[in-house]
């Protein structure tokens, strides 16, 4: 079976406590591990100490505004994806938030289905997501790559075992590439294994 991937990590600044709360819900529903600030001061410090893979971050705040944030954001972590979202939209405020590089723009009140499409996007860039498809390519590449070893054979060896390129044995191991059954099938000749094998625990 796929293994699981740990909970990723969400922060929401808003300064409305009602939105903090129905996105806590909303997220902790679908399996996110969320904290919620409603102090947008706080943001930075938290995102520093925190290990967020997103922070969802309203635009207009009273005090401190969103773009300010982001701003601090960027200068303690530069990978975190940010999705701005916002009640106020408007092509100014869009194309600074682009260049502060975060990952979306939503307008409030948000669709919840677009939301998680963005969502999605976001933690398949990140590494985060993976689909049953995507999981069984590693699984499968990871399994073919531990049996070469296990055999002392290097790629240039499978590939004339198999009369598959150095290449695409390099992209099936990366999972970078799918392999056909009739691919597959050489791969598991060439290492003594039944096609099943190459399956590993899936």
């Amino acid at each position: 079976m796929p293994k699981d991937l740990p909970p990723v990590k969400v922060l929401v600044v808003d300064d409305e406590p009602a939105i903090c709360e129905f996105m806590e819900t909303f997220l902790a529903k679908d399996g996110f591990d969320v904290r919620t600030l409603s102090d947008p001061s706080k943001a930075v410090e938290e995102v520093k100490d925190g290990g967020y893979h997103l922070v969802v971050l309203d635009l207009m705040m009273p005090d401190v505004g969103g773009l300010e944030v982001l701003e601090g954001i960027r200068k303690v972590d530069s990978d975190v994806a940010v999705v701005i979202f916002t009640g106020y939209a408007s092509l100014e405020t869009a194309v600074a938030s682009m260049k502060l590089d975060a990952v979306d723009y939503l307008k409030k009140p948000f669709n919840p289905d677009e939301f998680r499409e963005v969502l999605d996007r976001v933690m398949r860039k990140k590494g985060l997501l993976r689909s049953p498809e995507e999981d069984l390519h590693r699984v499968i590449g990871e399994t073919i790559r531990g049996l070469r070893k296990e055999r002392a054979l290097t790629l240039k060896q499978m590939a004339r075992r198999t009369s598959l390129s150095v290449s695409l044995l390099s992209q099936i191991e990366r999972a970078e590439s799918s392999a056909s059954i009739s691919s597959l099938y050489k791969i598991a000749t060439a290492l003594d294994v039944r096609v099943q094998d190459v399956f590993g625990d899936y």
